[in-house]
């Protein structure tokens, strides 16, 4: 009876599968049927009288008290300058030729862009290309080289935001072959959007008040927010091919961009 009883301690105070090699123990030392299964069945109810009370506690946790919205913030804001593509494309017999003609009118473009208050580092090559031109007689023939196509095209930026339309009027009078591609931005959209995430923050609020008024909860402190900071930028106008038909002053209205900022905010939530 000793046997057993040390037995039957050793499968209570072990792990389930620790317990099960205890039980194959007492049956390889020959116990008496009677008290194997008297062992187990005193195991077995240790293991669930554990379990029931830790179940019964977890169950009895409170939940936790608490709100999550969203808060959205916009504000419009003029933009403080602008960017413009513009370049000359050149075709020719020889590459050198195509170069030699792009170069010349590059050059005047340039001088009449710094001429018009444009600085120099504000005037930034962007692509330059010397491509050649095949051309088929027939469609089952071979392609036969014709000649090169040079383009130079450089990306100026425009601190004096009215002046666009004047800009692209005087590319195109200088011989711009390509001309578009207008951005309007903002040289420091921080300060802005700062003040979106003011206004989100205090629309979360005023949701979560709404919810715990409703819900007869008072609403305690931001637990956590995370913010969403994509907002609308600005749009670039679809490139224009320059034409003798925009010999006309170019009407270009830089007008406003709405900045937008989303977030997520948990408030606690008390009695």
């Amino acid at each position: 009876m000793e046997v057993v009883m040390n037995g039957i301690t050793a499968a209570v105070m072990a792990t389930p599968r620790r317990a099960a090699r205890v039980a194959v123990g007492a049956k390889s030392r020959r116990f008496p049927s009677g008290a194997a299964v008297f062992a187990a069945t005193v195991f077995v109810m240790a293991v669930f009288a554990a379990m029931v009370p830790a179940q019964a506690q977890q169950a009895q946790l409170p939940p936790e008290r608490g709100v999550i919205v969203i808060g959205e913030g916009s504000v419009s804001v003029p933009p403080d300058y602008a960017r413009i593509r513009s370049g000359v494309t050149t075709r020719a017999k020889t590459a050198k030729e195509a170069t030699d003609t792009n170069t010349k009118a590059m050059a005047v473009i340039t001088a009449m862009l710094l001429g018009a208050g444009i600085e120099q580092k504000d005037i930034q090559t962007s692509r330059f290309s010397v491509q050649p031109i095949y051309v088929s007689q027939q469609s089952n023939t071979e392609q036969k080289l014709s000649g090169f196509s040079v383009s130079n095209q450089v990306n100026v930026t425009i601190r004096q935001i009215d002046k666009v339309g004047e800009i692209l009027d005087r590319l195109v009078t200088t011989g711009a072959t390509d001309v578009g591609n207008v951005e309007f931005l903002h040289s420091d959209p921080s300060k802005a959007l700062d003040q979106t995430r003011e206004a989100a923050v205090a629309d979360a609020r005023r949701k979560a008040e709404l919810y715990a008024r409703a819900s007869g909860l008072s609403l305690g402190g931001v637990s956590w927010i995370t913010e969403d900071s994509r907002y609308a930028a600005p749009m670039p106008m679809t490139a224009l091919r320059a034409s003798a038909a925009m010999a006309a002053p170019v009407p270009i209205a830089g007008g406003e961009d709405t900045l937008h900022v989303r977030i997520t905010v948990g408030f606690d939530m008390a009695h």
